[in-house]
């Protein structure tokens, strides 16, 4: 459907992880309206208006959003701003979601305890604060834990406790995860394990069309930093039924009836459990490459058709595999990286970016924004375009001293 040339949309964000959704607005004939603090971000340099504003800094979002007379509000990739979009929609009477879903999509303890009231599969859990209620419920585990912050992303703060007598780690674990919170609320786990897989998903009208199903590649213990994802999924077809199932159910119980959704869950032996949801649009580059090559869905376009009041395009157009890879690096200095050149003559490599600049001090991947870059390739099958990746990881070769 045709956008009117004369709307003004408002991008929450102008990082690296918005500009797709900025371009993709500008390609669409749309005003845009950027909004981040960081004054450099590369973003700004696309809209057409950039505004130095904290994306949750909401009664200055909101005066913006009014000043402007914008006609759509999103997000990409980006939990915390969710609040943001959900207040400027009911203060405008725009498309989004409500304020209590927005609580619900970005405080976990919050998500945690919705999702048990309606019986969608999650694990054990319990929320404390200080560090008495901390080891007060330790006792109720006798494996592996997880901690992790109520109200952060992009693994921030999360650490695997793997031996309960190790009293100098659960120390470290508790200030770890502390320091990364908000709120100062964090969360105690059952740690889950088996295969870890993201839903990108878009409601219309609360009707939820599954768009793609995600497997993923993460560190490990202890943070579980993802390093890399792949569509379509390899799992078998009942257990990805179920998961579809069970993301319905919860985008229903969080209440999400117009817009995206990337709902994490982890594939136990009791069956998938939900690690957590976001009311907005895939991360880690899983939306804005993956989707559209594995199944010609362009779903940053479809979002920004839904803010705006307008129907968006979910018809799935082909069956392809993608996968993205992040480069696993150590701390020190980034010196320099050569043979991007010759990686990029691979057949089936797409992208390659290095998102850190040489001579930057870089850190170990504690947390995505640690990662220095990544290499999106697609091919026949999942399979395949995860080995285009690793084949041109190989050629590439990061200095870091």
């Amino acid at each position: 459907m045709k956008i009117n040339k004369n709307k003004k949309i408002m991008i929450l964000g102008a990082s690296i992880l918005q500009l797709p959704a900025i371009i993709k607005a500008k390609e669409m004939g749309l005003e845009v309206i950027a909004v981040d603090i960081d004054k450099n971000a590369v973003g700004f340099k696309e809209a057409d208006i950039g505004l130095e504003i904290s994306t949750i800094d909401i009664p200055n979002v909101v005066k913006a959003a009014e000043l402007y007379k914008i006609d759509g509000i999103m997000t990409l990739a980006s939990d915390m701003p969710m609040r943001t979009v959900a207040a400027v929609a009911s203060k405008l009477n725009l498309i989004g979601i409500s304020e209590e879903t927005a609580l619900k999509a970005t405080n976990k303890a919050v998500m945690r305890e919705c999702l048990k009231d309606n019986n969608i599969p999650i694990p054990k859990f319990f929320r404390i604060k200080t560090y008495k209620q901390y080891l007060d419920i330790l006792i109720n585990f006798t494996d592996n834990c997880i901690i992790k912050p109520a109200d952060n992303s992009g693994s921030r703060g999360i650490f695997l406790i793997n031996n309960l007598k190790n009293e100098k780690m659960i120390k470290y674990a508790f200030e770890y995860s502390k320091k990364h919170s908000r709120s100062g609320e964090v969360l105690v786990e059952e740690y889950m394990q088996g295969p870890e897989v993201s839903v990108e998903s878009i409601s219309i009208d609360e009707k939820t069309h599954i768009i793609a199903i995600t497997d993923k590649l993460t560190t490990g213990s202890p943070r579980f930093v993802e390093l890399g994802h792949s569509q379509p999924s390899i799992l078998s077809e009942n257990v990805k039924n179920e998961i579809k199932k069970i993301t319905i159910e919860t985008i229903k119980a969080i209440g999400i009836k117009n817009g995206p959704s990337h709902t994490e869950l982890k594939i136990t032996n009791e069956g998938p459990k939900v690690v957590e949801i976001g009311a907005r649009l895939g991360g880690d580059n899983i939306t804005t490459h993956l989707v559209p090559i594995s199944t010609g869905v362009d779903m940053v376009k479809s979002c920004i058709n839904i803010a705006l009041g307008e129907m968006p395009d979910l018809n799935i157009k082909q069956n392809k595999g993608a996968a993205i890879r992040y480069f696993n690096s150590h701390k020190g200095r980034l010196c320099d990286v050569r043979g991007i050149e010759k990686a990029e003559q691979i057949e089936g490599v797409k992208q390659i970016n290095i998102v850190k600049d040489i001579g930057e001090y870089v850190d170990d991947i504690n947390s995505s924004s640690d990662r220095i870059g990544f290499i999106v390739a697609n091919a026949g099958s999942p399979a395949l375009a995860i080995r285009v990746c690793e084949e041109a990881i190989k050629n590439i070769d990061i200095d870091i001293k």
